[in-house]
């Protein structure tokens, strides 16, 4: 199987090359000029057996490119053998002037996932078997399999922002929804001696949560600063953004809560000439302040906005009360000149928190690192072909292909 991937990650980008040689011109930044790009996905994993569909990407200018910056959309259609539907649409959207901000995530989700308790280190594979307050008698120990849990997820997320006068400012509000439904926990069995006791089931149990279906419904408050040259491949500039949600039962959520999002970005040039060649950092902290959180909704790895964190780990390995993340990627042109072929090597770290396990942020740190090709399939947009394999602890691995930059 991995043999036919790369044939056809290969061939595929072939087709994109030889797509993109006749649209790359001074006619790409016209405005309200949609490039299109139909990324094809094959591949296989344990959680989702073969995968096959398509990740459509996008970009396009709603003003003037001289004041406006590039707007960037990317979906996924994708059926698996495990009878598994994703279906998602990403945008991140800058009107005339950039005097607005859109910040758009819709998910719809047929699915299976494994899940691994609360906080990060080895512990966060043991699940609760013996009740609510004895645990066994190595509770850190780590098990040799994951919770899985098949479930069925809508979310929409959006969020509109007002640019601060002719500053890189930005402020405004935004509405989330997040519906998890016929949740089938695969390992919970509540008939057996001793009874066996998932995470997902101890935790929200104990929350005063149902376990078969759970909304989560609020606004938001956000504050945005971002002087990115380009938001789909960054040269220079800083972004940073803070959210707090505000999800009240009035609204449709479980249990009231509050929870705060934190994230910086930043990117050091390593040379005059070629600034693509840069070290970039990107950080964020993830945090419920207030209230009960469903377990499923809590902060996890790889459930940023467009699911990118966390490269070796497979979505929502490291999941807790409190999430904190941060990765370096060193970016480097493989061309003297030319622009169309780069390199990446990186390093990212996930720490994680478990309230009712006692363990705390930074108690561990998970790190996974790896490398990647990057192609330049449309200069004038700087649109990339990704391709990363990554590892990470616990025997994590994993290829990644994907549009734009990871960050």
């Amino acid at each position: 199987m991995k043999k036919i991937y790369l044939v056809f990650c290969l061939y595929s980008l072939h087709l994109l090359l030889s797509a993109q040689q006749d649209s790359i011109s001074g006619q790409s930044k016209q405005r309200g000029k949609v490039k299109f790009i139909p990324l094809p996905v094959i591949g296989a994993n344990p959680t989702s057996g073969v995968m096959l569909g398509l990740a459509p990407g996008a970009t396009w200018f709603m003003g003037n490119p001289e004041n406006t910056s590039i707007s960037s959309a990317l979906g996924s259609i994708i059926y698996t053998t495990n009878k598994q539907w994703i279906f998602t649409a990403k945008g991140n959207t800058f009107l005339a002037g950039d005097r607005w901000n859109l910040l758009t995530d819709i998910r719809y989700f047929i699915t299976s996932q494994p899940t691994y308790g609360l906080g990060s280190g080895p512990q966060s594979a043991k699940p609760i078997a013996d009740g609510f307050e004895n645990f066994s008698d190595n509770p850190y120990a780590p098990i040799s399999t994951a919770q899985m849990m098949a479930f069925n997820y809508i979310r929409f997320h959006q969020t509109v922002m007002k640019r601060y006068k002719e500053s890189r400012f930005f402020g405004g509000l935004g509405y989330h929804l997040d519906y998890h439904y016929s949740i089938d926990d695969k390992v919970l069995d509540l008939n057996s001696t001793p009874q066996t006791l998932t995470s997902h089931y101890v935790y929200n149990t104990q929350k005063g949560i149902s376990v078969e279906e759970y909304l989560l419904s609020g606004i938001s408050l956000n504050a945005l600063y971002d002087s990115r040259d380009n938001a789909v491949n960054p040269y220079k500039g800083r972004y940073a953004f803070a959210n707090i949600h505000i999800n009240p039962e009035f609204l449709g959520s479980a249990k009231s809560s509050t929870v705060l999002w934190l994230e910086y970005r930043d990117y050091l040039h390593l040379s005059k000439d070629r600034p693509r060649h840069l070290i970039g950092l990107w950080t964020y902290g993830w945090f419920v302040t207030s209230g009960k959180v469903p377990y499923m909704d809590l902060p996890a790895v790889g459930w940023d906005q467009f699911g990118r964190s966390g490269r070796a780990y497979t979505q929502g390995r490291f999941r807790g009360e409190d999430v904190i993340y941060s990765e370096l990627e060193y970016r480097v042109p493989l061309q003297k000149e030319k622009e169309t072929f780069g390199a990446v090597v990186f390093v990212n770290g996930t720490t994680a928190s478990s309230r009712l396990g006692g363990i705390n942020l930074f108690d561990y740190i998970n790190v996974g690192y790896g490398a990647g090709l990057r192609v330049m399939i449309d200069k004038k947009a700087r649109t990339n072909l990704n391709l990363d394999y990554a590892f990470g602890d616990y025997g994590a691995q994993g290829f990644y292909l994907g549009l734009n930059e990871v960050f």
